[in-house]
């Protein structure tokens, strides 16, 4: 078989790592409940994406504040 065979994603570099942490720290900055609402919301997105998985290694008070405890129900 000929072809350009698949490759590992590019690994992530120092700009891109630095670009994330302002991300992080502007959203940090902003309203308290909306941050909590997005961590909750990408907790879940991962969590469904890793099959549930993703619960059982968070502590139990993140997997209470985020309704992670009431989807395993």
């Amino acid at each position: 078989m000929t072809g350009v065979a698949p490759s590992d994603p590019p690994a992530p570099t120092d700009d891109q790592a630095a670009d994330l942490i302002a991300q992080l720290r502007e959203l940090a900055g902003a309203d308290p409940g909306d941050v909590r609402q997005v961590v909750a919301e990408v907790l879940g997105a991962l969590d469904r994406a890793a099959g549930g998985a993703l619960r059982d290694q968070l502590p139990a008070a993140i997997r209470a504040d985020t309704g992670l405890d009431a989807a395993r129900n």
